[in-house]
């Protein structure tokens, strides 16, 4: 399925309700159309993202804190200001370390999240 929305120009933090996803986690989709979309995801010291895959690319740079990643086979913790690419249909997950912001780039869009957010 073709996902013909988009978002709109600009994004206002304060304007833009977080979802809570699980424990000690929260999003915000800041920016799409249905061939790329940026999420915010806030974490609490010791959430964890659990171990998951899907078809999409994802490139993900760490805006705040400290994170075990694993991607695959691989292990390393990471922290402000370093990324990480996790290619289509890979093993992966996240533990919060230090309380932290993720700000992931998906392609093409999360269909799965827009159903879940009623955008």
């Amino acid at each position: 399925m073709t996902y013909l929305a988009k978002s709109n120009l600009f994004f206002k933090e304060d304007e833009t309700q977080w979802e809570v996803v699980g424990e000690g986690v929260q999003r915000q989709i800041v920016g799409f159309d249905d061939r790329i979309m940026m999420v915010i995801v806030k974490f609490d010291s010791g959430a964890i993202g659990t171990l998951h895959n899907h078809h999409h690319t994802q490139v993900t740079h760490i805006g705040a804190g400290a994170f075990e990643v694993t991607i695959a086979d691989e292990k390393k913790v990471l922290k402000k200001g370093d990324s990480f690419y996790i290619p289509s249909n890979a093993m992966h997950g996240v533990v919060c370390l230090e309380e932290g912001i993720l700000i992931d780039v998906f392609s093409p869009i999360r269909e799965d999240f827009m159903k879940l957010t009623n955008i």
